[in-house]
């Protein structure tokens, strides 16, 4: 690709701090989502409770959810500051979550009119609801924040199982133990005992939450790597969008072709500046000498993408563009030549609008030629850059310079021109050109036949 190095950037520990940043901030954006989506739960939770509950359990039920609202409005805040007290006390907040998960499964109701043994708090199935706050956590695209709310999870439930034990009247009894010697109606009267605390469904249910939340912690980090290799795609596809024109470009980016690839080929090529450049800016602040580059630049540029040329550099108001890289056609020479066409008009649009605003017109060079050049890696070790280099490339920026001295716009070599031909002999783009007197260029002894245009004035 012309012009880029092999060399990390200078700009791209700076990417790749605002890549961090961004994703810090997916972080905070994925916690209000999640906490947005519970706030929203908890409402439609609150209004079934006051529907279906009576009594003084009612506000006991209620006075959960606004635990919950209250924790959640917590991570909700913490989500929007940065820095490290803020990170630990928003992992802080989602123990808490579990802890009050936890006490709300285990806990019996002290407001309900009747009381059965705490044990039987462990077989209604409620665990179940931890892997939604689980759920939240990942929406937090933070796999370390997954990773804890499966392990908090874990410790929360395994403190509930625990306060379950230590209550008068349960009991529990090891696998190895309740099997042995025990006949079937033994074992089902002990399984089926109000007060029996099971420690294989206990241990069952941590092992669960702890690789639930591994998995869906590596699930997150596979998203972000996903998330950043798309990241650095997209900069590629810039990148290559600065110089070849985009369905070009979106060609590479699929292409598994290496650009890079030292190889000789027939291309054309394109050289266009603003005659009279210097005189033009003598009297200009240095600021509209950038701009008027700019213009001119973005025009011509504009030219060459939309012909499917490849923009290999600017060289002060001059502009090098070449048709066939990184991959030839039959179509590259009269590519070229359309191209030139259309830099024309731009000009001319844009010189009447210069004229409008008291300006004077600026007026364009191009000299195009078609040839075998050389592709590759120049420079060195410090600093290299794909270029495109040959005897055809200097033959076109001689013929650039012919504009001066016969007053044409454009110059193109024969070569090019009969290229273009065979392509189209009846494209509009070959219109108005008229053979040249050959001319003898710098560093070659033999004459060179050309084609010039000249618009109408």
């Amino acid at each position: 690709m012309p012009g880029a190095t092999i060399m990390p950037s200078p700009d791209r520990g700076a990417r790749d701090a605002r890549l961090a940043a961004a994703l810090v901030e997916e972080e905070r954006a994925g916690v209000r989502l999640a906490i947005r989506a519970r706030l929203a739960a908890l409402a439609v939770i609150a209004i079934w409770v006051a529907l279906r509950a009576t009594g003084p359990a009612r506000y006991y039920y209620l006075g959960i959810v606004g635990g919950f609202a209250l924790l959640g409005l917590g991570q909700l805040v913490l989500s929007r500051r940065s820095g490290r007290w803020p990170l630990v006390a928003g992992f802080l907040l989602v123990l808490l979550d579990m802890v009050l998960l936890t006490a709300t499964l285990v806990v019996p109701n002290p407001l309900a009119p009747e009381a059965w043994p705490v044990a039987m708090q462990l077989r209604l199935g409620n665990f179940d609801f931890f892997y939604i706050f689980i759920g939240f956590a990942v929406l937090s695209f933070s796999p370390s924040l997954a990773l804890w709310a499966g392990l908090a999870t874990a410790l929360a439930w395994s403190a509930g199982v625990l306060w379950v034990l230590h209550q008068p009247g349960t009991f529990t009894v090891l696998g190895a133990a309740l099997l042995a010697d025990v006949d079937v109606e033994g074992l089902t009267a002990v399984l089926l005992d109000p007060d029996y605390v099971s420690l294989e469904i206990w241990i069952q249910q941590v092992m669960i939450a702890l690789v639930v939340g591994g998995i869906l912690a590596l699930a997150v980090a596979r998203s972000r790597r996903l998330a950043v290799r798309q990241a650095a795609l997209a900069r590629e596809r810039a990148n290559l969008a600065r110089y070849f024109s985009p369905t070009r470009a979106e060609a590479l980016a699929r292409s598994d072709e290496p650009v890079r690839a030292v190889r000789a080929q027939p291309v054309a090529v394109l050289f266009a500046d603003i005659v009279g450049f210097t005189r033009l800016c003598e009297d200009l602040p240095p600021e509209q000498v950038i701009a008027l580059l700019r213009a001119s630049h973005r025009r011509m540029a504009q030219a060459v993408f939309a012909h499917g040329g490849t923009l290999e550099k600017y060289i002060g108001d001059a502009v090098m563009a070449t048709f066939g890289t990184p991959q030839t056609s039959p179509q590259d020479a009269l590519a070229a030549l359309a191209c030139s066409r259309a830099m024309i008009v731009a000009n001319a649009e844009w010189n009447t609008a210069r004229r409008a605003r008291g300006l004077p017109p600026a007026r364009i060079g191009i000299g195009l030629h078609y040839g075998r050049v050389v592709l590759g890696d120049i420079g060195d070790e410090r600093f290299m850059e794909f270029a495109v280099v040959g005897d055809t490339v200097n033959v076109a920026s001689r013929l650039e310079g012919l504009c001066r001295e016969l007053n044409a716009a454009i110059v193109v070599s024969d070569e090019l021109w009969r290229q273009a031909r065979q392509a189209d002999p009846e494209h509009p783009a070959l219109a108005g050109f008229v053979a040249g007197p050959p001319h003898r260029l710098k560093g070659r002894s033999a004459l060179l036949p050309i084609w010039t245009f000249s618009p109408p004035v």
